[in-house]
Formats: structure tokens, sequence, C-alpha cells
């Protein structure tokens, strides 16, 4: 029997969630939606008597002050006109229902079997049956995961509806031709090409078989662009325009740039490096933080919430892979113009506002439910992100010095912990490796994934108990390729044998092939002894998190899958590991010709910078923040927002560990030891060369850190690059490019990578075929360690008197600017590399660890105007700044000196008793002092002819900042 329940606001007029859809539809240009009210439905199914049906409803799914409820057997219901009823495909994973089925059990309802939900939308206006359906697939279904009813009920996606498993195919590969085998990689989504598909081919030859689908797949998710990294790896043939003497071979970017410059900063602290789910440094004597970042792109254009939300699961799962406690998550989000007109969208393409909101919420859902402060990040709009957003997701973890085991030894159990499997994220590994198109929502539907971060945080609490008392040899997430890449990855050496009909399920019917591949979130794979395993079971049912033996660590080099006895699977792992064929790729880089930037003669300066402070990416991301717990955990020193009112922008992030508070108790007296965090990220760079974008983007890093107090002589990086499709030669010589940037930037820094992800083949094929590629994009991410966060500052002005100096030397270089891109240009003149900025960031450390200063900001995006407006709102303070005395090169122009962006520069104000010292500590680097803090809230620039050019209200900066 199924009961369908229906639960609404005891008050009809006051619905918050019914609003706040009618705001969002608004905001998206739909017209006519007076109000929405919210039903939320739940359907039971079970031997259940009408008495049972009404204790659930009573006790578990209606508050009596705010809501009443009804419930009905299911076929008794009726339409509503004007209604839109959602639910979830079926397969896709419910976590409403799953806590549902779970508390009724607890509480002894044993007679519910099965559950659904969903919601019932009633939109009320003036609006036709056409935009009610728009309605209805752009605002309050997603036709990925969901399926909805209009004026009608909707059908109930029970579990029991799940279709019946299908056997072990044998696929026909060893007689194909090319053809054939490009036409197998095409028919199942492998995204192999056709070198790698011949290296398999033959493989099979050797073997005297055919493969089974299992192991298709399995070598297909193994061997993506998203788990191997083979653009990193390719040999590439590069060439420039007007090279003599031939092109240059580049044997591995990977090695060549990113390593090399790990190995060439030669850092002792650096405890592991690009071996592992994360990096590891040194924090102190006693722990190590593991630092790790993540993109989920295509799967947040497709299910937004989905998508950022598993994004932040997965992440944090990697930190959780090296032994880590996860204490603080960063978000770097890249999306299209929210003010887009609908009909400017191609086809299959959600509007840039939807995604955004879909993804932030994603973010807060998972990060706040397990109680991991979300601290830093940036937001970038670009039209080129209007159909590919990009989706950062950072993670920091930390955990005792040696705790991380890293070696299974044969006879190893195969555990499985945590979440249960299904059909989620099928092929997702490869999924992330094509490019997208308007119809990769029908076709891959299957690869989005739906988080529940409950569970996540049962199994982490779970897994720390075991790390603490030294219960396996070995761990790492099921991530990307699930079982296949997780088992595959700890048995490249020993080899494994696994039974599939172990793994606990979430409802019956999958394939083996489906049951291997599945990225089904919030699992880790344990190498645990076998006298250990009893200890293992007894932590995991205290936590009430699920944990299965799926097989053991053979020895014998072979990865063998079971199911039911039966060989589903049998590859060499030195063949799954190393048998890809490497790439060989050409790259050809033309350099663009955008020409001067046009800036008019007479440009109002404070007119420019009020434009500024309101434009996408420089205003505040308050609204943003605020949706964020960056407080839990109670180890946060400085803090996204900061000020008088805790509203102007600070340059990233501190934290103390707990562990470390703990162990060094209350004493507030002596130092006290944090970390700081930063980004660098400015993809308009790339449009004029990538080589600039990728120095700019490693030198903004290290400065927002090195402004947060952290030591440049104990700082690291991650490198997360999103490109388009690398088989495209212009592509690739942009992504080289980059990657010398990134290498000569972090040498010239001495700052190491630890870890990083690449996501290729960010472009979008619409109807008429035409491509769009995402603007090159390098985020670069910094850790600092901070000797002392009492000494942290702040950007905010303090008191009036403070001195205000400039370090660094301000260039013309306007090209790819704030300033630019409010104007409509691009403009040739990306700033140039900065060798001073080194030397720069080591005097600021010394000025800050010496607690000389009372504020200091980065000059970046926008420029000195607006570094020092910033500044100004955020304490509530005036400022007085004289442009003649700024550093600068010779014949600059006024907009150049206040809105340029050249690299390596640093706003900072100092007690006028301090001056003296400062001015010692930068006589090494190019600085200056250039004016005071002062008492009225006013902010005052003289030009270089001692005329005012700038005098305005600090409320006006900041109400143009805040909008």
């Amino acid at each position: 029997m199924i009961y369908r329940v229906e639960v609404s606001p005891l008050e009809p007029g006051h619905d918050p969630r019914g609003e706040a859809l009618v705001a969002e539809i608004g905001a998206l240009g739909i017209p006519g939606v007076l109000s929405v009210a919210v039903t939320d439905l739940f359907f039971l199914e079970g031997e259940l008597s009408p008495e049972a049906v009404e204790r659930i409803t009573q006790q578990l799914l209606v508050d009596p002050v705010i809501q009443r409820a009804q419930w009905m057997p299911l076929g008794q219901e009726q339409g509503v006109p004007g209604a839109v009823e959602v639910v979830m495909l079926p397969g896709v994973t419910d976590n409403v229902a799953s806590s549902l089925l779970k508390v009724s059990g607890m509480m002894g309802f044993g007679e519910l079997q099965r559950a659904a939900s969903g919601q019932r939308y009633t939109v009320r206006g003036e609006l036709d049956r056409g935009t009610l359906h728009r309605v209805a697939r752009e605002v309050l279904a997603n036709e990925v995961i969901h399926t909805f009813s209009v004026d009608a009920p909707v059908s109930p996606p029970l579990l029991g509806q799940e279709a019946e498993a299908t056997g072990v195919e044998v696929v026909s590969i060893t007689d194909a031709d090319d053809a054939g085998l490009e036409a197998i990689s095409q028919e199942r989504r492998l995204a192999l090409n056709l070198q790698e598909m011949q290296a398999i081919r033959d493989y099979y030859r050797t073997e005297a078989r055919e493969p089974t689908d299992l192991e298709l797949e399995m070598l297909a998710q193994t061997w993506s662009e998203h788990c191997v990294h083979k653009t990193f790896r390719a040999t590439i043939s590069y060439s420039e325009e007007g090279d003599e003497g031939g092109a240059q071979t580049i044997r591995s970017l990977l090695k060549t740039y990113i390593k090399g410059a790990t190995e060439e900063a030669d850092r002792p602290w650096v405890h592991s490096a690009f071996v592992d789910n994360a990096g590891i440094v040194a924090f102190d004597h006693e722990y190590d933080l593991a630092f790790k970042l993540e993109t989920h792109n295509h799967p947040s254009a497709l299910e937004p919430f989905g998508g950022a939300n598993t994004g932040i699961g997965g992440v944090v799962r990697d930190v959780m892979g090296v032994s880590a406690r996860p204490i603080a998550n960063t978000d770097v989000l890249c999306f299209g113009p929210q003010d887009l007109p609908h009909e400017a969208l191609d086809q299959g393409v959600r509007h840039p506002r939807s995604i955004a909101q879909g993804v932030v919420a994603g973010i807060e859902d998972y990060g706040n439910k397990m109680g991991i402060p979300t601290v830093a990040g940036a937001m970038v709009y670009d039209p080129g992100y209007t159909a590919n957003p990009l989706v950062y997701c950072g993670c920091v973890g930390i955990l005792p010095t040696g705790a991380h085991p890293t070696e299974p030894r044969p006879g190893d159990l195969v555990v499985s912990m945590g979440g249960r499997t299904g059909r989620d994220g099928l092929r997702g590994a490869t999924f992330s490796s094509m490019e997208m198109t308007h119809e990769t929502g029908q076709v891959a539907g299957t690869a989005v994934q739906i988080g529940n971060p409950i569970t996540e945080k049962q199994t982490l609490d779970a897994l720390l108990v075991c790390r603490d008392e030294g219960l396996y040899t070995a761990v790492t997430d099921c991530g990307a390729g699930g079982f296949s890449s997780a088992v595959g990855e700890m048995g490249a050496v020993l080899g494994a044998e696994v039974h599939l009909e172990r793994a606990p399920l979430k409802y019956p019917g999958l394939s083996p092939w489906e049951i291997w591949l599945s990225e089904a979130q919030e699992r880790m794979v344990l190498a645990v002894p076998p006298d250990k395993w009893p200890r293992v079971q007894e932590i995991c049912a205290h936590e009430e998190v699920e944990v299965t033996a799926l097989g053991t660590f053979t020895g014998d080099g072979v990865i063998t899958v079971k199911h039911h006895g039966e060989i589903v699977g049998r590859l060499q792992a030195d063949f799954l590991m190393n048998g890809i064929p490497p790439r060989e790729m050409i790259a050809r880089w033309d350099a663009p010709a955008h020409g001067a930037p046009d800036i008019p003669d007479d440009l109002d300066l404070s007119a420019t910078l009020l434009r500024l402070l309101g434009q996408p990416d420089t205003r505040s991301k308050e609204e943003v923040i605020r949706r964020y717990d960056h407080e839990v955990q109670g180890g946060t020193v400085a803090r996204p927002l900061v000020g008088t009112n805790n509203r102007g922008p600070g340059d990233g992030a501190v934290m103390v560990p707990l562990e470390t508070l703990r162990r060094d108790g209350a004493n507030l007296d002596g130092p006290r030891r944090g970390f700081a965090l930063g980004v660098g990220i400015n993809p308009a760079y790339s449009a004029i060369d990538p080589y600039r974008m990728a120095w700019a983007a490693v030198d903004e890093a290290v400065r927002n850190a090195v402004c947060l107090g952290a030591d440049p002589e104990q700082l690291c990086l991650l490198d997360n690059f999103c490109w388009g499709n690398p088989a495209k030669p212009d592509r690739l010589a942009g992504l080289v490019r980059a990657c010398r940037g990134a290498y000569e930037a972090a040498v010239a820094h001495r700052a190491p990578y630890v870890s990083g992800k690449d996501s290729l083949n960010n472009e979008f094929s619409g109807p008429d075929g035409g491509k769009v590629a995402i603007p090159g994009t390098l985020l670069v991410s910094s850790l600092g360690i901070v000797p002392d966060v009492r000494r942290v500052v702040g950007a905010d002005l303090k008191a009036a008197g403070d001195v205000l100096y400039i370090v660094g030397e301000t260039l013309g270089e306007l090209g790819g600017s704030a300033l630019c891109r409010s104007l409509g240009q691009v403009g040739d003149g990306a700033p140039e590399p900065c060798p001073e900025s080194p030397a720069a960031c080591r005097a600021i450390f010394d000025i800050l660890d010496a607690g000389l200063a009372s504020a200091c900001h980065d000059c970046s995006e926008g420029g000195l105007l607006l570094a020092a407006a910033e500044m100004a709102f955020a304490g509530g303070l005036g400022l007085h700044l004289e442009l003649e005395r700024v550093p600068r090169s010779d014949g600059l122009g006024l907009a150049a000196l206040c809105f340029g962006e050249s690299l390596g520069r640093f706003l900072l104000t100092v007690p006028a008793q301090n001056a003296a010292q400062v001015e010692a500590k930068l006589a090494g680097v190019t600085a200056a002092r250039v004016g005071r803090v002062i008492d009225e809230a006013t902010l005052q620039v003289v030009g270089l002819d001692g005329a005012s050019v700038v005098d305005m209200p600090v409320g006006d900066l900041e109400q143009a900042w805040r909008g």
C-alpha cells in the first residue's frame, strides 16, 4: 500500500520558500508570477495501517506549530490547477526519504518499507501554460534529476520501480578495425582516442579473449583525462610565430613545469606532493596540514546544486584520504553574466543566475552540515562561463605527523566504509573529460551525483578513530571511477580480488559494471589487516556507518572482480595503471593583437571608481559569504569580511587548528601559530597572454597570504587549470604558456606546488555546431604558515594619523584590467612579471611579524584607487593619498596610475611612531610614503599637479561596493 502525505504551512500567506522562488523567477525575467505556495510531499510504502500513517505523519513529517498535514491512499489525491509537482527520477539519491526510513525504523515503524519525497508548487499570477512549464523547467525542477507534472498529481519514483540488473556483456574488440574501435569508444562514451583503443585491442589479443563491459569501463575511467591527466603528461611540440630555431619539445607539462617548480623550491617542510589525494606540508613539530582543490564543472552545469554539493564532498574526502581531519573549505566560482537575456541562451543551457544560485546553495549545504568553515574564495563573471561554469572546491585538513599509512600488504582486506552504492555518477570521469553539448543533459544525466553530508560526517568520525588506533595500512577516497579507481590505485602493485555482491546497494538492479564504476558519494576504501577487522566493524557500528569487506589485496598483480562467484573483470594492474600510450600533441602560439586600450583623456576618476566598485567581479560578495558558516570549529582568526562592521573585503583567511589550541591550552600571551589561505585568479589576462595571466595568479595568491601574516619562506601553492579543448593547437599553446608562467612565478617566490588538478575540454557545442570555450583559467591557491596570529592586522584602516605606504612600482598596464572590462575592452598590456615581488613579500612579512603595521592590503584587481577605497570603508575612516609620491614608470597617465594592475604591490598603514623602523625594513625594495589616515570619512586623492582629483565620502564608496 502506498500513501501520499501533503505538508503545507499553517498560514498560507507566510511562506519564505515561496517568496524566495518568486524573487528567483522574477530575476530570470519570467513575467506574471505573483506568488508560489510550497507543499512538501511524502510517499510511504509498506504494510501500513491508517493509524501507522497518522503516527508517522504527526511524529516525523509535520511541525504542528507552523505546519498542517493531510494524507490519503495513492490514487485518491486531486490535481491542483496551476500546481507543479516535482519528484526525483528513479535511481536518484533521495536523502530526505533515506532519513525518513532510518528514523522511522529507530522509532518502531518497521512496517514502512520504502519512501520518496517531493514538492508541490502552486503558482499564482497572470501566466499562460507555456510560461508555467518554463517556470517548472528553469526554476522548480531540473530534468536531469527530476520529473514533474503540471496540474496533475505526480507519480512517485519509489525504489521498487528499479529495473532488473543486466548480466555481464562481452564486447567484441579484437577483430575491430580503426573505424570500429572509434565507434565503440563513441557509443559507450569511453572518451578514448584511436591509439588508446588500439592499445586495449592489442592487450586483449595477447590475452586471447574479448573484454567484458566492466573491463572496458574500468579502463576508460582509469585512462580518462580527468584521472590520468593525459595532456599534462603528453609530449608537446610547441612553436610560436616567428620561431627560427624550430619547435620546442616539452616532455611533460606536469614534470617540466609544475613538479619542476616544486623540485627547484626544495622545501624540506613539504612532506608529500603529487603522490596522494592531497598535498601534505608541516604545520609544526607535531602536526601536518593537507591541502587540495578540485573542480566540479560539468556536473554543476547540468545540476548546479548537486554538482557543487558533491564537489565539496569530494574534496573533503580527498583530505580524509590522507588521514586528515578537514578544518577549512574554500570556493572559487566562475559564472556567466547574471543579467543575460533568456533569448541569448543556447538550447540545453541553464541560465547563469540559476546556475549560480544552485551552486552557492550546494556549497552551503555540504560545508555547513559537515561543520567545516568555508573561509576563502572568489567569484568571477564572464560570458565564456555561461554554458561551462567553473566550480573550484578546496579543503584543508590537519593530521598528526606520520599518521598517514600508504602501503597495503598482501592479505589485507579491501574495505568499503560509508555510503551505499547506486547509479550516481556513472561514467563521471569520462563525462568530465568530454566537451559539453546542447544534448549533454539528455545523455549524461547519470553522471550527476547527489551528496549526503551527514553520512560523510559520520564516516569521517569513524575514520579518524581508525586512524588513531592504527587499524588500516592505506586509505583513499572513492571518487571518480568509484571502486574501480580506488581499488585499482591501491592495488596497483599488489593486485586485488573483489566480490561485488558484498557491496551495500541503495536499491536492487545494478549491473556489475555499474556497482564497480558508480561514483556514489560518501565512500572510502581502506586496506585493513584481518586481525584489525573486528575493531573496525565495532567503531563503524558505534558511529552508525556501514562498513563491508569487499575482498582482499592479493599480491598477484591482478585486479580480479567477481559477482556471485563469476569473474566479471580481470586486468593486469600494470596494464591498467601504466598501459596507456603517451600522447603526442602540437601547440601553436600566435600572439593576439588587441591594440592599446582606448581610455578617454577626460576620464572622471570619481565616477569610474564608483562604477568599478559596483562591477560584478569587484563588488561585495557578502550575500554569498553570509550563507557560509566561517566560524564553526572556532579556529577562524581572519575572516572573509573585515573592519568595524565586518563588511569590508579581506585578503583571505587565517585559521588556528583546534588540535593545537587544545594542546597549547588557553594561554593567549604567547605566540599562537596559524595558517593563512589566499587565492589568485584573473582569467581576463588570458585573452592577452596566458603566461602573464599565470604569473599574476601566483603573485596575487602569494601576496594575499603575506598580507595576512604568512611567512613567504613557509608558503605552498596549488594549481588548478581549467581550459578548452587541448587537441586544438591554439588552446594547447595557451595552456603551455600558462604552465610556463606558473613555473617561473613559483620559482621566483620559491613556493612549491604540493597538489593540483586540471579540468580540460571546457567547451560547449551548440545546436548550430558552433563551439564556445571558456577563458583559459588558472586558479592558484596559497597556504602559508603564520608564526603568530596575534600579529594579523587585516585590510581595514585603524586610526587617524597612521602613515600610508605603497610597496612596489606602478607601470602602464591596463590590458585585461577591471577598468578596461568596464569599458567593454580587452587591450594589450597585461601586467608583466615582477622580479621584485618576492623581496617585497619578505619585507612585508618582516614588518607584520614585528608588529609594526596597523593594516595591509594587496593591490590587484581595480588597481590603487580600488584598494585604497576598500581599506577606507572597511575601517570607516578617511584616507589622504598623494599620487605624485607613488613610484611609477615615466610618463604614466592618470588612469593607468589609479587603475593599473601591476604586480607585486601592497598598501600598508603604520602608526607614525613606527615609521622609521618600517622604512628601514623597506630600504631594499621600491616603496614610498604616499599619504595618511584621516578622521574625516572621505577618500581624498591629490593628482600629479597637486589638485584634488577625488574627494568622496567613504559611505558613498561602501554603498557602491555593497550595492
